[in-house]
């Protein structure tokens, strides 16, 4: 068996507020793993930051590493915990942002940073979209990091099965009243795939969003594993054998009858 504890945190980031975000995730982290070992933690989508902050993203963006990494790159390697985590992320030319998420590893190293493909919105003004998928090899196995919108697109999380993943850690900022598709989505992703989702969505309301949270944990054959209410701030923890991603796949044949020659009107610009 490969099992690993992974734990999805739900919590309200503060307006701007970059400073007092990180010393709140500092802190989450230092709780789920005070009395447990814990292999992966996954935090929302622009955790950092909050959600609506229009043209002060460009001032609140960070480099990859920076500030903020390097932040979260401590309590990794003092907890010898993975953690991912979304941020605005900031190139050499300060201009160009985008929405990011980033895997840490337990010696506190970037082992992944994600650029959110599928910009839904306002997203397109602030951010600029991302244009791969890329799995990540880690200690127990292989993740994939998707941000909000990217898990109505089930090509989104295909590609990633296809490079290998058995766990997709899934950061977002989904709001009502979405909450139905949210769950749909979650459960979908992890049946069609047959892998576990990790889906970390936030709480709390901005000027005009209020996000609901509903964190969940959900196995390769639709077995929930962790579910959080809505608007609760907390965490969801649940221990998962990635074996299972292997077996079950092998159960169903689900990627070896694939047919790709017949997908091609998938790939085709609407």
């Amino acid at each position: 068996m490969r099992q690993i504890t992974v734990a999805t945190i739900q919590m309200a980031p503060r307006l701007a507020e970059v400073e007092a975000n990180l010393e709140r995730m500092g802190k989450w982290v230092e709780d789920v793993c005070r009395d447990q070992k814990v292999d992966l933690i996954v935090f929302p989508e622009l955790v950092t930051t909050g959600y609506e902050c229009g043209v002060r993203f460009a001032d609140l963006a960070d480099q990859v590493p920076g500030h903020v990494v390097n932040y979260m790159a401590k309590r990794a390697a003092d907890f010898k915990v993975h953690l991912a985590l979304g941020l605005v992320e900031k190139q050499k030319v300060e201009s160009v942002i985008y929405d990011s998420a980033v895997l840490i590893d337990p010696q506190g190293e970037v082992n992944t940073t994600y650029r959110k493909v599928h910009l839904r919105g306002e997203e397109r003004l602030a951010f600029r979209p991302g244009y791969r998928f890329v799995a990540s090899e880690t200690s127990f196995g292989v993740l994939g990091l998707l941000l909000g919108w990217d898990l109505a697109f089930p090509e989104a999380a295909r590609c990633l099965t296809l490079q290998g993943a058995e766990l997709l850690c899934v950061c977002t900022n989904w709001e009502r009243p979405h909450v139905n598709a949210w769950r749909n989505y979650v459960f979908t992703r992890a049946v069609e795939n047959s892998l576990f989702v990790a889906a970390a969505n936030r709480i709390g309301e901005e000027y005009t969003y209020n996000f609901f949270g509903n964190s969940l944990i959900v196995g390769p054959r639709g077995e929930v594993y962790s579910a959080l209410d809505e608007e609760v701030e907390g965490y969801g923890l649940a221990t998962i054998d990635l074996d299972e991603v292997r077996k079950n796949r092998e159960d169903t044949q689900l990627l070896q009858v694939r047919q790709p020659r017949s997908y091609r009107e998938i790939v085709r610009m609407y």
